[in-house]
């Protein structure tokens, strides 16, 4: 195992930031800033060694400030969507950016994690990113001390840890958005890879993505993908919640769910030996097939569009923080938040 560093670029407040490449033995190498915590880079080989690096990103430190897409971004304190940009808490109301409609989306867009510099400690086959927030900011409660840590093993697997704690009780839900592509990043559309999801019902939403708080079954719909299943089958088929998303962008309810990592995806693409499986001891995943990523000139001159990667997004539901009968996404003094994701590479 090693660990190289190199200068990434300078932000425009004249601090320096760093890309941490950590590689192994097999040759998988995963390449992450402390600009928002972000992965840049991840470098797999296939069975005869050829490498391909299968996220979406930029070349230059630049392209992140902006990154509407949220390419590889470390997504806090909240990702995905709260409903009308408020939660109640504690008899408290708390209000938020609204950016999305009038839904708040994944914190802020602007002031979100994803663009502040995190402090960095490297391990020995890991980078550990910190952060502390203080009460207010962003709209919610709590001085908060966050941590995701990225390690790399000899079995191909990439583990993202995550810890906060905060003096508050608050709402705590990261996730990480990176976009995969097991073809390659810079090798087009995603709709020909097989994704298998062991989640038996999903939360079907209202028009602007917020669930409506039911649990449905995927059973006879487009949703179920309990079984292997090309994602451009059914992507655009005459189905409301695939209507109203433009294709796959949806919560999926984890089976089993015990607060223990487990597998829960597994993705594939022809043309590649690569598989992909994924585990968490998170309660849901935000399939999104990347139906609306905008144009942008990406890593090794690569051209992003829509559907030219797709992200499984670890976490708890979309708009948990209004929804009861949802899996809490509180913590505070008597609750930390401990959560872990894992992607290996077969």
């Amino acid at each position: 195992m090693s660990i190289v560093t190199r200068e990434f670029g300078i932000t425009p407040d004249g601090e320096k930031i760093t890309l941490y490449a950590i590689s192994n033995s097999k040759g998988m190498c995963a390449e992450v800033i402390n600009y928002g915590a972000i992965l840049v880079a991840l470098k797999v080989p296939d069975k005869n060694g050829k490498i391909e690096d299968v996220v979406l990103g930029y070349e230059k430190l630049e392209g992140y400030y902006e990154n509407p897409s949220f390419f590889g971004a470390t997504v806090g304190p909240n990702a995905n969507r709260i409903g009308n940009a408020a939660f109640e808490l504690d008899g408290v109301k708390y209000v938020l950016d609204k950016n999305d409609g009038e839904n708040n989306l994944h914190s802020h867009i602007e002031k979100g994690y994803h663009k502040v510099v995190w402090n960095a400690q490297k391990g020995d086959n890991s980078v550990t990113f910190t952060f502390e927030d203080v009460d207010g900011n962003l709209g919610f409660p709590g001085n908060r001390k966050f941590s995701v840590t990225y390690t790399l093993d000899e079995e191909n697997k990439l583990t993202l840890h995550y810890h906060g704690i905060s003096d508050k009780n608050t709402i705590i839900n990261f996730t990480n958005h990176t976009y995969f592509n097991l073809t390659g990043h810079n090798s087009g559309r995603i709709e020909d890879h097989v994704l298998c999801l062991k989640a038996s019902n999903y939360t079907p939403a209202v028009p602007g993505s917020i669930p409506t708080g039911e649990i449905a079954p995927v059973e006879g719909t487009p949703m179920d993908f309990t079984k292997p299943c090309r994602i451009g089958d059914r992507i655009d088929a005459d189905f409301d919640q695939l209507t109203m998303a433009g294709g796959y962008d949806h919560n999926w309810v984890i089976d089993g769910w015990d607060g223990k990592v487990q597998l829960f995806a597994e993705l594939s693409a022809p043309g590649t030996d690569r598989v992909m499986k994924a585990y968490t001891d998170l309660p849901g995943v935000q399939f999104y097939a990347g139906n609306f990523v905008q144009p942008a000139d990406g890593k090794e001159g690569a051209a992003y569009g829509p559907r030219t990667g797709l992200c499984l997004e670890t976490q708890f539901y979309p708009d948990t923080a209004n929804k009861v009968n949802f899996p809490s996404a509180v913590f505070g003094p008597d609750r930390e938040y401990d959560y872990t994701t894992i992607y290996e590479f077969i």
